[in-house]
């Protein structure tokens, strides 16, 4: 085994360890069959991972250093403009939120108001189709009484004329000669 830890691998074999400690059965199990492997695979036997923890142990890996904090008066600033842009974005989420539950008033009145108007045809239709639907009959009936009234008063008054025995107009294409 090599004297150099490689940080990767320890991050690796941490985790695992992690793992098995886990009251979760199948997640301890797994990660003991993953400690198996790695170790069949690297050659490792129990006793060198023992000498890796002793070894380790003393002598931790250095951790990476923490970033450095901004001074106080430019965080402030920062702050302050973060604060300001969070208060900005806070209204500008209110009024999309008005202007959504507006919008959804209005889908909701129009919705209603296409229902109306679906239903108002469909009252027209019926109208219409049952006046279609009517047999013609009553209106041919009518036609032929009406024919039959104005034959008989045209014929009465050509009698009437007859009886009344009116002199007869001369015919003036005649009397020209």
């Amino acid at each position: 085994m090599s004297d150099k830890l490689d940080p990767k691998e320890l991050k690796i074999l941490s985790d695992i360890l992690a793992l098995v400690l886990e009251d979760q059965p199948g997640q301890s199990a797994n990660a003991l069959e993953a400690i198996r492997n790695r170790a069949r695979r690297n050659g490792t036997t129990g006793g060198a991972l023992k000498n890796l923890f002793t070894a380790i142990a003393p002598n931790p890996p250095a951790r990476a250093q923490p970033r450095p904090r901004a001074p106080r008066g430019a965080g402030a600033q920062e702050m302050q403009a973060a604060r300001a842009r969070i208060s900005q974005l806070t209204e500008s989420l209110n009024k999309l939120d008005l202007d959504l539950r507006s919008a959804r008033a209005r889908n909701e009145e129009l919705r209603s108001q296409l229902y109306l108007t679906q239903q108002a045809r469909a009252e027209s239709q019926a109208a219409l189709s049952m006046m279609q639907a009517r047999p013609a009959a009553p209106r041919r009936a009518a036609v032929a009484l009406a024919f039959a009234i104005g034959a008989l008063a045209g014929i009465a008054g050509t009698e009437m004329l007859h009886v009344l025995n009116l002199p007869a107009l001369p015919d003036r294409a005649v009397a020209a000669d």
